[in-house]
């Protein structure tokens, strides 16, 4: 057993072919799914948060929440002075927990004795069940109160801190996730590790207590070996994934060969049936949608029109199947995590905030390239949850909502999915009169729908329990029930509303209200983006509840006042620094690479989607102090730290396109769009950046190029011979500006840049004169007091003066 606990030649083996695997491989990702985990052990394993283990615990106790002021708890640890919702979660737990921090570590070298470090979400589902079984039993308590210095980490507060030990598990077995526990060392090296155990010895499996007493054991008797060890796979780890590049740009055409590769890599794995890209489990991977968009395109560009349209049929297909499944919440709006069958039906009922925002883009950027509203409206339907559920006062946009909620307010224990799913009765006694066409649209049963595949509900947690999903086409249905289609649409809708009353009355799951800039940065750029191709929605186009059918430009003021949070309450105009996110005031923790390039991307949007040139000038702002904190100037590619904390071990250069894009793949794509906006030495500086940073993953790029969807269409992109510009000039705020920015960007198509100019102003044609001449002197020359005109310039000569949108957006379309 001890050898199972060490590093030794056979382990040491095992450990440096999985970070071969780092190297070469998608091997996880931190939030693109729940992957298959393994104990250090070894020999227990389990999907972290799929909701299918072999024992399968199906519910849970309630959490204690810091809103409950009055009530009396048994035991107080030093997390009810944290911020963190999850850290809050397990305040009253009987573990003596710390937060991350010298205190702790202090703690375990005057006591000399390992650190457990346990890393978690309060929307993990499995990181709730290992809470009720160990870490508020008294027993399993006791054993790490005396034998540990226990640490609990929110990885969405602290994402630098999972990043070394998700990396160090993911190296050591294969895959990682949530909950992740690791012992450490005193000085915070990785002794072993795993993800969710068990509080008992099972099925020759061994439990958490047991465990516990095996390191006890290790450290007493082989401490240095373990220490030695630990030192070692921290220097493997550092020297793989800090790697630098061998030139100062990527070889010549790499990046087209990379889309293709990617795109085909894609296509062998497509689902004909339901869609998507992968069997199951099902995760909407946004990135791959957007390559796969980027390559149709690329495919028309090439005389390639048959191609181009199976390669967007896949993609409208998958974006079809998703929002009839399960996974989309027809009563609420939103899209839940992923679904656990192929036919993205019974979900993992988690809302996370970086889905809705890539999603809403990618809704958006099919409604580009179809003109379907079926597409826009599924882009408003989560924009407009978010603007319900999401959104706080003050404009800042929350993180998620649980998966698990109480059945009713007396209950005692939650249960995943009861906030969302419907028994026949209660759907019938809800809509009375239209419950046959209710029922038969979303697949209602009295035994329950969840028996569309043998992955949806195995285990049978939910009989007699129903998860909307629509099977068939809304003609064909309204058909069958001899109604007009319209009629019908709007009966279901209403309907929709009258079960979303009485939804809203049940317990709600959990909020995580705490504000994480990368994620807002993301949300940003999708409202922006809908303020403007949502005008594009043929003129009467009806809306269904849950959608509201707001005016697109409501959508932008909500992105302006997200950013405005941001800016007053996680940037600090005198360092030009941000931090990484907001709950009852900033974290402690700085901001990280994905907060600056995604913040930056959503600012670039904000701008040429009609913002304020403010917002385009504190991207610039933002980019040149992420230089500073995160690029290796000698090396290439930006670290995902700015190396100032002494207690996370490792500066990771991540390109992994995952749930979340790679910090690199989105600062690429940045530094493309910006160089394109400014002149001289200063785009020759980005470009250059740009390149040296694809200069790292090159060989990534040519051997798993499918790891890296968004770097792949990032490098095309800067390998694009030369980038359209759209050049917008007029008074601001007059209809024919704004609706020429609507038509700069009515079409599909990555490889462009808007820009606009008001005349009058001072402040614009100040910065413009300072950052690319060409601009002010073009606005100069086309100025007049009551007309607005684009003119579109590529290879270095732009067209006349365009006044009218239908015929920009003819010019833009060729």
């Amino acid at each position: 057993m001890l050898r199972t606990l060490l590093l030794c030649s056979s382990t040491r083996h095992r450990f440096l072919h999985g970070l071969n695997s780092l190297r070469t491989h998608c091997y996880y990702s931190s939030t693109t799914h729940s992957t298959k985990s393994s104990s250090f052990l070894g020999v227990f394993f389990q999907h972290r948060c799929l909701r299918r283990p072999i024992h399968s615990v199906r519910v849970l106790a309630m959490a204690e929440q810091s809103s409950q002021p009055t009530k009396k708890h048994k035991h107080t640890n030093r997390l009810a002075s944290e911020h963190s919702p999850y850290l809050l979660q397990h305040a009253h737990n009987p573990v003596d927990w710390y937060p991350w921090g010298e205190e702790a570590f202090a703690d375990a070298r005057k006591r000399d004795v390992p650190i457990f470090l346990s890393i978690g979400y309060s929307t993990c589902h499995w990181c709730h069940v290992m809470e009720v079984e160990s870490f508020e039993n008294e027993e399993v308590a006791r054993l790490l109160n005396d034998w540990f210095v226990s640490i609990k980490v929110d990885r969405e507060e602290r994402p630098d801190v999972d990043k070394v030990y998700m990396t160090y598990v993911s190296a050591l077995y294969g895959s990682g996730g949530w909950p992740l526990s690791v012992f450490l060392s005193p000085d915070l090296k990785p002794l072993m590790g795993g993800t969710y155990f068990p509080p008992d010895d099972a099925y020759g499996r061994p439990g958490f207590k047991t465990i516990l007493r095996k390191v006890k054991e290790a450290w007493n008797s082989k401490k240095d070996v373990l220490v030695r060890s630990g030192a070692f796979a921290i220097e493997q780890l550092s020297e793989a994934l800090s790697s630098s590049a061998r030139s100062n740009k990527i070889s010549d055409g790499l990046p087209q060969k990379a889309v293709r590769e990617c795109a085909n890599q894609l296509a062998e794995n497509y689902d004909p049936k339901y869609g998507g890209f992968g069997s199951a489990p099902k995760f909407p991977r946004p990135v791959e949608i957007e390559l796969m968009l980027y390559h149709s395109k690329m495919l028309v560009g090439e005389g390639k029109s048959d191609e181009a349209m199976k390669v967007q049929k896949m993609v409208m297909h998958t974006l079809e199947g998703m929002a009839k499944g399960g996974i989309h919440d027809h009563v609420g709006g939103g899209f839940h995590r992923y679904s656990v069958d192929e036919c993205w039906h019974v979900p993992h009922f988690e809302k996370m905030l970086y889905d809705q925002g890539q999603l809403a883009n990618a809704y958006l950027n099919a409604f580009c390239i179809t003109k379907d509203v079926f597409y826009s409206s599924a882009c408003r339907d989560v924009l407009d949850y978010l603007r319900r559920d999401m959104i706080g006062p003050t404009g800042e946009i929350f993180s998620a909502e649980d998966a698990d909620s109480l059945e009713s307010e007396d209950a005692s224990r939650k249960k995943e999915g009861a906030f969302y799913v419907w028994s026949s009765s209660e759907v019938e006694h809800v809509v009375g009169e239209d419950a046959t066409i209710v029922m038969d649209h979303y697949y209602i049963k009295p035994s329950g729908n969840c028996d569309l595949s043998r992955m949806s509900d195995p285990h049978g947690e939910f009989k007699g329990k129903n998860v909307l999903i629509e099977r068939n086409a809304t003609s064909a249905m309204a058909s069958k029930h001899g109604l007009p289609v319209e009629r019908y649409l709007h009966s279901l809708g209403s309907n929709r509303r009258k079960l979303f009353e009485v939804r809203a009355r049940r317990p709600r799951p959990h909020l995580d209200d705490k504000v994480i800039v990368s994620w807002n940065g993301l949300v940003i750029s999708s409202f922006a983006r809908a303020s403007k191709i949502l005008k594009g929605e043929p003129e009467g186009t009806n809306f269904y509840f849950p959608v509201v059918g707001t005016q697109p430009k409501e959508y932008m003021e909500v992105a302006e006042k997200a950013a405005l949070f941001i800016r007053k309450n996680l940037y600090n105009q005198q360092t030009r620094r941000l931090q990484h996110s907001f709950r009852n005031g900033p974290s402690k923790a700085p901001g990280f690479l994905d907060d600056y390039a995604f913040l930056i991307s959503g600012l670039l949007d904000l701008y040429e989607f009609g913002g304020s040139i403010f917002w385009l000038s504190w991207a610039l702002e933002l980019q040149d102090m992420q230089d500073e904190l995160f690029l290796d100037k000698e090396g290439g590619g930006y670290f995902n730290t700015p190396g100032e904390d002494p207690s996370v071990l490792l500066r990771v250069k991540e390109d992994y396109d995952g749930a979340e894009p790679s910090g690199n793949s989105v600062s690429v794509i940045n530094l493309v769009r910006l160089a394109s906006m400014v002149a001289g030495g200063k785009s020759e500086h980005y470009r250059d950046t740009a390149q040296h940073v694809l200069a790292v993953f090159e060989k990534r790029l040519e051997g798993t190029a499918l790891a890296l969807p968004l770097m792949c269409l990032a490098a095309d992109m800067l390998a694009a011979p030369s980038r359209k510009q759209v050049v917008i000039v007029g008074p601001k705020g007059c209809d024919d500006f704004e609706d020429l920015i609507a038509a700069a960007h009515a079409a599909y198509d990555p490889n462009k840049t808007v820009i606009h100019i008001d005349p009058s102003d001072v402040e614009e044609t100040g910065f413009w004169e300072d950052m690319n001449a060409n601009i002010a002197s073009m606005a100069k020359s086309n100025s007049a007091a009551d007309k607005s005109v684009a003119l579109v310039c590529q290879n270095f000569t732009c067209s006349p003066p365009i006044s009218d949108t239908e015929s920009l957006v003819s010019l833009l379309s060729r």
